[in-house]
């Protein structure tokens, strides 16, 4: 558990649970659906291994999750108690797009933005069989620069190594300009305007691609007077 508030205040004995560092955002990766513990990790990617097994058994321990095992398969899914956060998530999430806003450079990382935009994307807008989009971050470091969205029928996948796979589109752009747009902060088409977003190949998936990437969930909350956007 957390810092002991002395308080019978149900406020102060919820947060000696879930203000520990880290709590609440693996409760937002439970929420987002993520079960597996390398999945979590995707969605967690600045957390430690053994920190966030730590935070799983303390929350597993509370209620808040239930450990499920069959044979090598581990998830971690959320109880009754869980379920009941993800108001407190969304309202916590919608909150700070309206009245923060701000992304500092400490805040840009590409591992979680593709790992969320992967779980936005919407296949059916996507052609039939696999489609496989190269993004390009040209002002990252090299280990950094390139990344890949495999979209299949069944399935979804970023990988940070060159899978093998013909490439139908290569997006190229910088990772602050995907991220604003990602979060609403701007439009992909004021974006390719302002020559921030260049997208290369066939024509017709240059057209569709917008229509694939579904934005943030907090994308369209209705911005605080100081939020600006780009």
């Amino acid at each position: 558990m957390g810092t002991a508030y002395g308080q019978f205040c149900p406020v102060a004995k919820a947060m000696e649970l879930l203000d520990e560092r880290w709590t609440m955002l693996l409760v937002r990766e439970l929420v987002m659906g993520s079960e597996h513990f390398n999945d979590l990790r995707r969605g967690l990617p600045r957390m430690s291994p053994s920190l966030l097994s730590k935070r799983l058994q303390q929350l597993v321990r509370a209620g808040i999750v239930e450990k499920r095992v069959d044979g090598t398969d581990v998830r971690y899914l959320l109880t009754p108690a869980g379920e009941e956060l993800r108001p407190v998530v969304e309202a916590v999430g919608a909150w700070g797009a309206r009245w923060i806003g701000e992304i500092g450079d400490r805040d840009l990382d590409p591992k979680l933005l593709l790992w969320d935009m992967r779980r936005n994307i919407v296949e059916e807008a996507t052609p039939p069989g696999r489609t496989v989009v190269e993004l390009r971050f040209p002002e990252l470091r090299a280990s950094q620069r390139r990344w890949w969205l495999v979209i299949g029928p069944d399935e979804v996948d970023v990988c940070d190594d060159d899978p093998g796979h013909e490439v139908d589109l290569v997006v190229t752009t910088s990772l602050r300009t995907l991220t604003q747009v990602w979060m609403g902060l701007g439009t992909w088409d004021q974006a390719r305007g302002a020559g921030q977003i260049t997208v290369d190949g066939p024509a017709a998936l240059r057209r569709a691609l917008p229509g694939w990437l579904a934005l943030s969930t907090f994308a369209h909350v209705e911005r605080g007077p100081h939020v600006v956007r780009v």
